[in-house]
């Protein structure tokens, strides 16, 4: 994806990832005075692939629900963990957030979220 960046990056542990909790909630970057463009999401972290998923909104438009791609939250993210997503643009204002669906059971989660920010 050129010209994409990550938008928002976080790490957090298991415990404070419980299902309906938004992993963006300490991110200073899930919401901007500037119009975004959501590219693509990478998930690793977790005991197992597929262990954790995640559902992406922006606003009160809902992306789909994403799983971990590789176990172990110090794991480098390589483009086989990414998820592509069709370019979407994000109003600007509008909160980007990443609910859990299905908790990690020990790990930490790693996520990232590509795009470009105009």
């Amino acid at each position: 994806m050129p010209g994409t960046g990550i938008l928002i990056s976080t790490v957090e542990a298991a415990a404070t990832l419980v299902v309906g909790v938004d992993a963006f909630r300490n991110s200073r970057k899930r919401t901007s005075s500037r119009a975004r463009s959501v590219e693509g999401i990478a998930i690793v972290g977790g005991n197992a692939i597929g262990e954790a998923t995640v559902d992406l909104y922006a606003g009160d438009y809902f992306f789909g629900t994403y799983e971990t791609k590789l176990n172990g939250a110090v794991a480098i993210l390589l483009p086989d963990h990414l998820d592509p997503i069709r370019a979407t643009m994000v109003a600007p204002g509008d909160a980007i957030t990443a609910i859990i669906a299905t908790a990690p059971t020990v790990s930490p989660l790693k996520i990232n979220l590509y795009g470009r920010e105009f």
